[in-house]
């Protein structure tokens, strides 16, 4: 009598090595001290020293963000282009990374209408005086959003997108597997590349030591090289007074990649066109040179600053075969 076997017990038979990584991350990037409204009260009254609180009064920082952005497209000859509704961003991207030959640099900004969480000013009416007042009070609306992919001597490809309305959160999403990858060309790793893996190393603990490199203080420098390099809608000023961005991981995947068939089966399962599914707990990134010794409001859907990203590292999750459409 032959006992049915199940696919992985195939697979178990024709592993050739193991290697454990990060695969597509994304992260949530935002300022702490600016996410109740409360604190954005305080950024405007004690802060930028205005006698009321109104969100009409950082327009003008919209404006100026927006701005920059344009002046930096112009001054480095960066595509700035509108996404179309239904437009595959990745194929955008990898249409501009083909004919990209500088080893790091912007390859286009991208521009696209998308949900927000916002904070809004309506006008309220005193019951005693009659008179009325601003009052503001968090929400979401449908702003634009700036695309910057981007490739990174270290990391590969990457993108980090910027929302233009206050308070500017962005998301930052990186490839750990393509981080390996140039990592592994640096320290001279022989490597068979799949499309989102490896097929064969020559030396399987130099690569998983790589992968196991990829930390909270890597991941953090990637993105103050960014935001030292890109418009930023915060004034030197603001930051000086703790007005910062933090990132935590908003989802992520790990990937297996036992070996080179068993990676290709797992292709398909593992790429979908978010680069956030499935979704993980979130885990928050505290950056030690962006610390202002203040209680930090962690964003929505992230978690508490005690986790730490190793639980990622050893997650052992079963990837759901359904592709969700939903961003």
């Amino acid at each position: 009598m032959t006992l049915p076997r199940t696919a992985a017990d195939v697979l178990s038979e024709h592993v050739m090595f193991e290697v454990e990584s990060i695969d597509r991350m994304y992260l949530n990037v935002y300022v702490p001290e600016l996410q109740r409204v409360g604190q954005v009260v305080g950024f405007l009254t004690w802060h930028r020293g205005f006698e009321i609180a109104s969100t009409a009064l950082v327009a003008p920082m919209s404006k100026d963000f927006v701005e920059g952005i344009s002046r930096y497209a112009l001054a480095h000859e960066v595509p700035l282009i509108d996404f179309v509704k239904g437009q595959r961003k990745d194929d955008v991207m990898h249409e501009h990374l083909a004919r990209f030959d500088q080893p790091e640099g912007v390859l286009f900004i991208g521009r696209a209408q998308e949900k927000a969480r916002i904070f809004r000013t309506e006008k309220r009416r005193n019951p005693t005086t009659g008179a009325t007042y601003p009052w503001i009070v968090p929400a979401t609306a449908m702003v634009n959003h700036f695309y910057f992919y981007a490739v990174d001597d270290d990391f590969g490809p990457f993108f980090l997108k910027f929302c233009s309305y206050f308070p500017y959160t962005a998301r930052l999403c990186i490839n750990g597997n393509e981080y390996a990858k140039r990592q592994a060309t640096k320290a001279g790793i022989d490597f068979t590349p799949l499309d989102n893996g490896f097929a064969a190393v020559s030396d399987v603990a130099g690569v998983q030591a790589i992968c196991d490199g990829l930390t909270e203080p890597v991941i953090d420098a990637l993105l103050r090289k960014a935001l030292a390099r890109l418009p930023h809608p915060y004034s030197p000023a603001d930051r000086d007074a703790g007005y910062r961005y933090e990132v935590s991981v908003l989802q992520g995947r790990v990937l297996l990649d036992p070996d080179a068939r068993q990676a290709r089966l797992r292709a398909d399962l593992l790429r979908t066109d978010d680069p956030g599914q499935p979704r993980h707990r979130p885990i928050l990134i505290r950056s030690a040179s962006s610390s202002t010794g203040k209680s930090a409001a962690t964003p929505p859907g992230c978690s508490a600053p005690g986790s730490r990203l190793r639980r990622a590292k050893q997650a052992r999750a079963r990837w759901p075969t359904r592709r969700r459409s939903g961003r």
